[in-house]
């Protein structure tokens, strides 16, 4: 099948494109709000795009309270969704009104970071702590403007549990990330972990 996005005729019952860009990885954003409140939210738009310097981004469709805290106080960290927290992530989405705690609301605690001034899931097996670098709201053609708001950071700090560490790495079927699929399907990435080589030329 083929159908154009101008029209988006593709006659599926549900709109396939983000079942088709996945799985994608769940970045799990803490952030606290200048009246010192708490949030806590996941995010599918997310990932690194930047090694050297070190730099992650998650994309806000609208303007959701996370970007709203990042904004104001320039931080934020980004705990790892994984299989023994995925109800807790699913239960931190729950459209709350601003200043509700979801680390709270979803039973869990929030640990204040070291570098930056933000809170993270402290039963998380991995999180990062990041500075706010830039926020984009990209643009499509015609220059058509996105509603949503990407969300740049530079991590400063990163947490592992050593329950996760074997043969000084990170064991990928130990940690067990989330992804989410398509609709509201997720998948488990630590249950087929398979290794290829890179070709050497």
């Amino acid at each position: 099948m083929f159908y154009r996005t101008d029209t988006n005729d593709h006659g599926m019952a549900h709109d396939p494109f983000k079942a088709i860009v996945a799985p994608r990885p769940i970045g799990w954003i803490g952030t606290k709000g200048r009246d010192g409140s708490f949030n806590l939210s996941p995010y599918s738009f997310f990932n690194i795009v930047s090694d050297t310097p070190k730099l992650v981004m998650f994309s806000s469709s609208g303007r959701k309270h996370s970007l709203k805290n990042a904004e104001e106080t320039g931080v934020f960290t980004a705990s790892l969704a994984s299989r023994h927290l995925a109800d807790h992530v699913n239960a931190s989405s729950a459209p709350v009104d601003y200043g509700v705690d979801e680390f709270e609301l979803a039973g869990l605690t929030a640990a204040m970071g070291q570098v930056v001034d933000a809170p993270y899931v402290a039963e998380a097996y991995t999180a990062l702590e990041c500075r706010l670098t830039e926020i984009i709201q990209p643009k499509g053609l015609n220059d058509e403007t996105s509603q949503s708001f990407m969300v740049f950071g530079q991590v400063v700090g990163i947490h592992i549990s050593e329950e996760i560490i074997r043969d000084g790495r990170i064991a990928m079927d130990l940690a067990r990330p989330i992804a989410r699929m398509g609709y509201m399907d997720y998948a488990d990435g630590g249950t087929d972990v398979f290794q290829i080589a890179r070709p050497t030329r």
